[in-house]
């Protein structure tokens, strides 16, 4: 931590434990029996978020469990997300709300289902998480969901469709809905969450240095 510090790099984000992901786990919030890990993982992210100025937490959900009901999970989601919250709150840091794609056993996969969870929650630091790549895969209307959600949206990453490589390989308009989401009153990060389509270097060359954040 002390090699960021030194660099001025600013941690925008960090993930909660979210179990084995290798191994096809995505979170543990709703992971009936793993309690004890989510909130021991809660207070060493708060830690290091403290520390390191971050005030953005990615909650994965958790995938379905066989042999537990998944109104069963969703209860036990809806404590540890309020608890996390409010713990967040102390540090003046928000949650935000992942859908997936390509994870069959995950059951948030739209805008919808996440902006259900956070009437559930009820917690103003607890938002969307819009991967523009992950809803577009899932079969959302971008620009729907930009003009109805921007004010419940606390993240936004970025892919392109298909493949999943940086924004000009693909069908979406990313800068489109960039400009939609900035219209609409959207002033947090953008991650570019992608496997670049060549080097790295040579596939940033869609966005200008200028717009960079660092």
């Amino acid at each position: 931590m002390r090699s960021i510090e030194r660099a001025g790099v600013q941690l925008t984000g960090l993930n909660f434990y979210a179990g084995d992901l290798a191994a096809g786990e995505r979170g543990v919030v709703s992971w009936v029996g793993r309690e004890a890990e989510f909130r021991a993982a809660l207070t060493i992210a708060l830690g290091i978020a403290e520390r390191l100025g971050c005030r953005s937490f990615n909650a994965l959900y958790g995938n379905r469990i066989p042999g537990v009901r998944p109104s069963e999970q969703d209860d036990l989601a809806l404590v540890q997300l309020r608890a996390a919250a409010e713990a967040a709150a102390g540090i003046g840091a928000q949650l935000v709300i992942e859908p997936l794609s390509g994870v069959p056993d995950y059951p948030l996969r739209t805008a919808a289902d996440v902006l259900a969870v956070l009437d559930r929650v009820g917690l103003e630091n607890v938002r969307l998480l819009a991967d523009l790549y992950h809803l577009a895969v899932n079969g959302d209307d971008l620009g729907a969901v930009i003009a109805a959600h921007t004010p419940r949206i606390g993240h936004v990453q970025i892919a392109d469709v298909p493949g999943r490589h940086q924004p000009g390989t693909g069908q979406l308009d990313l800068a489109g809905c960039l400009e939609k989401l900035q219209a609409a009153g959207y002033r947090g990060h953008v991650g570019v969450e992608y496997e670049p389509d060549g080097s790295t270097v040579d596939s940033l060359a869609w966005l200008p240095r200028e717009r960079r954040g660092c």
